[in-house]
């Protein structure tokens, strides 16, 4: 226990009674049932079953219940949960297993509701890549979606947007104004509906996870393409690893311009011409429904298959470079999504999760011995934790083929945890490293892996 002590910091217990609706009180209830989803924030952490969610500080603050409006006939469920986080602005965005992406309120109003493509939703990945000092590239943020064999991707701004435009509405109403309560048709057609842009990413199989790594070069014949590509790299049950570039639409190529503008053309003149032969006088008075967009372009670029391997989790390191990937055999591959090859493994870790984060590991700053002294981008150092739960332990490796700097001992009832990105933040405020969080279920303690090794 000292040792747990020594490289962890107690932050509070989100113990309480709210939580027995979701089955705590029960040895092992956080990790032993794959239906409650966790997702947490600087001040609070959101959990969630198949129907309702909870949102409570470590704290003696307010705890929040929000219950979507989900399908009984479909028998809709939330199978994914998220922060979406900007300024003053803090929501929860849900993914259902019919493949719709909700946005809630802490008080409970739906923001914003929209299919995003038919299928179990089963992650929902904030993240984005700022404009450093170095290298002059703008920034970029994106909520990505995944679904088996589907990914999508929404724009940080079109949501900064939707959030901001949300906002000023509720807080323009009077003080004694209640807020308006609206159904999800309403809502339907008060927002407008996200661009986004959706690939099909089953060439090699399913996936059981997957992620937008960024932004990759065009292929050697569209060099004057003004269009982005992205690198997307999936994981799965056929395919431990597989990656594929993205075009941001599906004018890809000249024969594809010269189709995009025939076609229609064609379309249209025989969609004329069939009306003048068949008039149809009634008209449908019941309202049509959404169109499934269409796929833009996934071109494979490779493929690990190693039977009877199957992908199980996947997590970026902040720059998108580096991807840490857990499969069925105990094993975790160290992925660089750049150059698309395997850089370091790991054995003897089943049932294992990671997440990226930055240690104090070097401080050779004149200044770092001072008291005052504020650490910068650069007196972190990157690194790897892993929880191995069968073992009971969270180890931190170095990154990229550093040592093993440190092992925690942890309850078996234990999860790690990490705050989500954070829309806005620029370069102007203090440098907040990535940090890792220790939730124990069965007490209920929050804890902080530090950032130093001291």
């Amino acid at each position: 226990m000292a040792l747990k002590r020594s490289h962890t910091t107690e932050l509070g217990c989100i113990a309480c009674e709210e939580l027995s609706d979701l089955g705590a009180g029960k040895e092992g209830w956080l990790v032993e049932n794959p239906n409650i989803l966790c997702a947490l924030d600087t001040h609070s952490i959101a959990l969630a079953n198949r129907s309702f969610i909870l949102v409570t500080g470590w704290d003696d603050g307010p705890r929040r219940r929000i219950r979507p409006d989900l399908s009984p006939i479909e028998a809709e469920f939330i199978t994914s949960l998220e922060w979406l986080v900007f300024d003053e602005i803090r929501v929860i965005a849900v993914g259902t297993s019919c493949g719709y992406f909700l946005v809630y309120s802490l008080d409970g109003q739906l923001v914003h509701r929209q299919m995003v493509y038919p299928g179990r939703i089963l992650k929902i990945r904030v993240r984005g890549t700022k404009k450093d000092l170095t290298h002059q590239t703008s920034s970029s943020e994106e909520i990505s979606i995944v679904i088996r064999g589907v990914i999508a991707r929404f724009d940080g701004s079109d949501i900064q947007n939707m959030l901001q435009e949300w906002f000023q509405e509720t807080h323009s109403q009077f003080w004694d104004e209640k807020p308006r309560k609206r159904d999800s048709d309403a809502l339907e057609n008060t927002y407008k509906r996200l661009p986004y842009q959706l690939w099909n990413v089953n060439k090699y199989g399913l996936c059981a996870d997957a992620a937008i790594t960024g932004i990759m070069p065009p292929p050697l014949m569209e060099i004057q393409s003004s269009q982005q590509y992205y690198c997307a790299v999936t994981i799965g049950e056929d395919a431990v690893i597989s990656a594929y570039r993205l075009s941001e639409n599906r004018s890809k190529s000249l024969v594809g311009a010269i189709l995009s503008k025939v076609v229609p053309a064609t379309f249209s003149t025989i969609a004329s011409f069939s009306k003048m032969i068949w008039r149809s006088e009634q008209t449908s008075t019941k309202k049509s429904e959404a169109k499934t967009q269409s796929f833009a372009k996934a071109s494979p670029l490779t493929c690990l298959k190693d039977h009877p391997r199957k992908g199980e989790k996947l997590t970026l390191s902040p720059s998108g470079t580096l991807s840490a990937i857990t499969d069925s055999l105990g094993r975790i591959l160290l992925l660089d999504t750049q150059a698309l090859v395997v850089v370091r493994l790991w054995k003897g870790y089943r049932d294992a999760s990671c997440f990226f984060m930055e240690m104090l590991v070097k401080r050779d700053n004149a200044g770092a011995s001072s008291s005052y002294y504020e650490p910068s981008k650069s007196d972190y150092c990157l690194c790897l934790a892993i929880h191995a739960p069968r073992k009971g332990i969270i180890e931190v490796w170095q990154m990229r083929t550093g040592p093993r700097l440190l092992t925690i001992q942890c309850g078996r009832g234990s999860k790690l945890l990490q705050p989500t990105y954070r829309f806005g933040s620029s370069l102007d405020s203090p440098y907040v490293p990535l940090e890792v969080f220790l939730l124990n279920g069965d007490s209920g303690q929050l804890s902080v892996l530090n950032r130093s090794l001291n």
